[in-house]
């Protein structure tokens, strides 16, 4: 018996606003973007009617980097589930002991001790608990118009927008203009446990910093003895053509937080991988954090296999040989809708459409659903839509995104001319 249409449309939909939200329900009816993910594999979605189908350009911010219900990735869970459960936390686990080693083994430096979570908010709280606990200081400064997630540390290091109807927060977060050098100069003290940043903040609009910026930043909080914390839970594991968008621009942080396209799009996990430096906090307080579902031994598995597909030398070729094909169409784009498409921005295939004005981006959302391609606005700026296309895209399906994407772009100029 299929998972899939046990329900019609009609009854997914009354349930899903009796039982689980409402205003989800409410709004989506309402902009008559009643798509509910049915069958999916590979780089496309299709809604549970299967009268349509959509190229997934946003893989929920990098969860389905490999696509959707990736072989490989099912195939290990499958495996796994022959063997392993969740794991205690109480113990130690040889599971998590095989993926700290791998995770250790692609990041920067000294950067090789791993604290595992369930999700990106998650590995969020404790890496500032970690540079808390470490500093001996309590600010945290972070980007305007950021978002880190929304549990308790993470909460008040992003845009308001999020926070607000939760205060009062915990307290002693500032934020800085991102790329500002000057502005976190003055920010960072003697007070500051720790700088946060996205690499690139995807829902502030996939805001590209200057190249130095991040030189800059190492610097601030070196001479400072602030602490470093890139947050990589969509740039990272190869989205930017490397393994962690950090890695372009040439520099070692204390901590990178990772998360999302972990999972394989199959079973939560995120983690936390912090400098040889930082340990001595954990290996006096060893009991001090504990997450019951961090580092299930059964995700373990799956995330070896996202590393070890990461690792392949091929794989990154294809990101950026992919990355290069979306860069020569999107700048085609650009110069023939020139009042329209205002800026291209793009690290690997993290890319951000800045257009005219803040309806733009809900609006090409719309022309995708027209168009077969999903792509989602930046909450922070919505001028700009969000592209993300899984990594494994083949160049004639790329070629088909930039073709749909032109007659998206022409949707929305001809309704802006009009209203």
């Amino acid at each position: 018996m299929s998972l899939i249409g046990s329900l019609s449309k009609k009854e997914a939909i009354e349930k899903f606003g009796r039982y689980v939200s409402s205003g989800k329900a409410d709004f989506f009816t309402k902009a008559g973007l009643d798509f509910i993910p049915g069958r999916r594999e590979g780089i496309y979605i299709y809604d549970m009617d299967e009268k349509m189908k959509l190229i997934n350009c946003h893989c929920n911010g990098g969860v389905f980097n490999l696509g959707h219900r990736n072989p490989e990735i099912v195939d290990t869970l499958k495996e796994a589930l022959g063997e392993l459960d969740i794991g205690n936390h109480h113990f130690m686990s040889e599971q998590k002991a095989i993926l700290g080693e791998r995770l250790a083994g692609i990041c920067p430096g000294d950067v090789n001790r791993v604290v595992f979570a369930a999700g990106g908010g998650e590995a969020i709280d404790i890496a500032i608990k970690l540079a808390r606990g470490y500093t001996k200081r309590a600010e945290i400064v972070s980007a305007i118009g950021g978002f880190h997630g929304h549990t308790g540390f993470a909460l008040p290091a992003g845009d308001e927008l999020y926070s607000k109807p939760f205060e009062p927060l915990v307290p002693g977060y500032k934020k800085v203009k991102f790329g500002d050098v000057s502005q976190l100069e003055q920010a960072v003290n003697e007070n500051t446990a720790a700088v946060l940043f996205e690499t690139i903040p995807a829902t502030l609009g996939m805001a590209i910093p200057p190249e130095d910026y991040f030189k800059e930043v190492r610097r601030i909080t070196k001479e400072k003895g602030a602490v470093m914390i890139c947050d990589e839970v969509q740039t990272g594991l190869g989205r930017c053509g490397a393994y962690w968008a950090i890695d372009t621009y040439g520099v070692v942080p204390d901590m990178i937080v990772t998360g999302k396209g972990l999972s394989g799009g199959i079973y939560p996990m995120s983690a936390v991988v912090y400098s040889d430096e930082l340990d001595g906090f954990f290996h006096e307080n060893p009991f001090i954090h504990i997450s019951t579902f961090g580092g299930s031994e059964v995700g373990c598995r799956v995330a070896l296999k996202v590393v070890e597909i990461l690792e392949r030398p091929e794989f990154l070729e294809h990101v950026r040989s992919m990355a290069s094909l979306f860069e020569k169409g999107l700048l085609e784009l650009k110069a023939k809708y020139p009042e329209l498409l205002v800026e291209v921005r793009q690290k690997g295939l993290m890319i951000g459409l800045k257009m005219a004005t803040e309806w733009c981006g809900p609006m090409l959302t719309l022309a995708g659903f027209q168009n077969g391609i999903l792509t989602i606005y930046a909450n922070n700026d919505t001028s700009i839509s969000q592209i993300l296309p899984p990594l494994i895209i083949k160049k004639e399906e790329a070629l088909e995104v930039i073709e749909r994407l032109d007659s998206m772009l022409s949707w929305v100029e001809k309704n802006l001319e009009q209203s």
